[in-house]
């Protein structure tokens, strides 16, 4: 508990001094205007019971419930909704950082385990990109944490029962946590004798007794038992998809994003550690006699099947990397997991060559520069936070905060961002993106049967980026009425109202 402790200080402080940075420069708030989304269901859920973005309407929009229901606790006991979702992040860093830390004892032999594992959860709560996370407002801090306890329960033999659980919560926090679930239930289902079927027929039906509320109100409210956006993101980048030679370009840059950093430096320990697997397998034998030596690889490297798996997945169907690769930031701790202990092995190997003066130079070289870079990087992150939320304050909050000045209270507004307009507005809205307005998944990209489409649903106003829509945003019955104006976006969020 100590380290849990110590690590929950550390991110208690650094996810204030990014939201104190971003304050300093006069903005207070969120990153993404998908942290607004979260806060809008959060609402709604403690004020009326339903799982609802706008009230008597519900929806199968969100893609994390069991988020929502941690961020509606602050409107049930009327707490600051931003603090608290501040202290959840903040919580959810210093367990992942533990949890690391954890695992690192797991894979390191005894008489390395416990200053290694230290640093591995001091790199994990110091890593820019988490801190980010932690200070965003979203589920992605939760949903790691959930992963790596998954893993953990995973690798100390617990009974399936938690496993289920663990992997019943991953997806209502995330609906790719399936990925790793199902890696888990492998390594479950390959241990040797009938102990393993039934353990494994424990975890199948904990996971879905725990899964079947959400994946029932989601077949209710959406048609399918996955979220909305799981479906409209698909949608809406499918353009995108056929213009990328996936293998080469897709994920070469989705993973520049998440891993500019120290754990960049670190990846030399993770092919250290991959490296030395095969030489390792006698051993694995010997501790784990009852398992096939493919069950034992199996069992101490899923995560990095995981990590192979969430990666391609994305490629494959959503391959973006803006605001800093979020959507791949739940492989950073997994990453600097095999990072640190794979550098922890390639420093013993270089110890062994201490005699030649220029490997201990380099060694010692090394190692001063992944502390540098990490510890660099840390108000680098803090001003990027900063500039995120000044975007998002300087284009959605001021466009939403314009529309709840300026527009009746019954108006239906089109919009593709609602997160911002559903919380400060509460109107009615049309939703471009799909999420609360699954309609317009078949056509998402279609503007000519968008622009059909809200005439049709008597929408008053249109909120996009004009970019996003050029020829929808250009229609002659269209007025321009107010845009954002953040120095840092190359366009402005624009309300438009539709002339009668």
């Amino acid at each position: 508990m100590r380290k849990l402790l110590v690590y929950g200080l550390l991110a208690g402080l650094l996810v204030s001094s990014y939201v104190g940075v971003a304050a300093s420069r006069g903005h207070s708030g969120y990153p993404l205007d998908d942290a607004w989304i979260h806060q809008t269901y959060a609402r709604n859920w403690a004020e009326t019971g339903q799982l609802a973005y706008v009230v008597g309407l519900p929806s199968a929009g969100s893609t994390a419930p069991l988020w929502t229901l941690w961020l509606s606790i602050a409107y049930r006991l009327k707490i600051d909704p931003y603090l608290w979702s501040m202290l959840l992040g903040s919580v959810s860093l210093a367990i992942c950082a533990w949890l690391v830390s954890r695992l690192a004892d797991r894979l390191l032999p005894a008489s390395r385990r416990s200053g290694v594992s230290w640093l591995a959860g001091l790199a994990c709560v110091l890593e820019w990109h988490l801190i980010w996370a932690a200070a965003s407002g979203m589920e992605t801090p939760l949903f790691m944490a959930l992963a790596l306890a998954l893993i953990d329960r995973v690798w100390a033999r617990s009974s399936g029962w938690i496993i289920g659980l663990l992997g019943g919560l991953l997806i209502l926090t995330r609906p790719e946590g399936v990925l790793l679930f199902a890696l888990a239930m492998g390594v479950l289902f390959m241990r040797a004798g009938r102990g393993a079927v039934i353990e494994s027929a424990k975890a199948a039906l904990a996971f879905l007794i725990v899964l079947a509320p959400g994946a029932y109100f989601n077949l209710e409210a959406g048609g399918s038992i996955f979220p909305n956006t799981f479906y409209a993101k698909q949608g809406e980048y499918g353009e995108l998809m056929s213009t990328l030679p996936i293998w080469l370009n897709s994920i070469g840059n989705m993973l520049v994003a998440p891993l500019a950093g120290g754990g960049l430096l670190l990846i030399p320990g993770a092919i250290m550690w991959m490296g030395r697997l095969v030489a390792q397998i006698n051993n694995l034998r010997g501790e784990m006699s009852s398992c096939p030596t493919v069950a034992a690889i199996l069992e101490l490297n899923f995560p990095l099947l995981w990590i192979f798996a969430h990666v391609t997945v994305y490629a494959l169907r959503l391959p973006v990397s803006y605001q800093h690769g979020r959507y791949l930031l739940p492989i950073i701790p997994i990453v600097l997991l095999y990072g640190v202990v794979g550098t922890s092995l390639l420093i013993d190997w270089l110890k062994t060559r201490r005699a030649n003066p220029v490997v201990h130079l380099l060694r010692q070289v090394y190692l001063i520069v992944v502390v540098t870079l990490f510890v660099l990087y840390l108000p680098i992150g803090a001003a990027a936070f900063a500039t995120d939320v000044a975007i998002i304050n300087d284009e959605m909050v001021v466009v939403a905060q314009w529309l709840d000045r300026h527009t009746p209270p019954a108006a239906l507004v089109a919009a593709h961002d609602i997160g911002a307009i559903g919380y400060f507005t509460r109107r009615p809205i049309l939703d471009l993106a799909g999420l609360i307005s699954p309609e317009v998944i078949p056509f998402i990209r279609d503007e000519s049967r968008l622009g059909a489409w809200l005439r049709a649903k008597g929408a008053q106003y249109l909120v996009t980026f004009p970019g996003w829509y050029p020829q929808l945003s250009a229609a002659p019955d269209l007025v321009e009425l107010f845009r954002g104006h953040s120095p840092f976006s190359p366009e402005h969020l624009t309300i438009y109202a539709f002339e009668p």
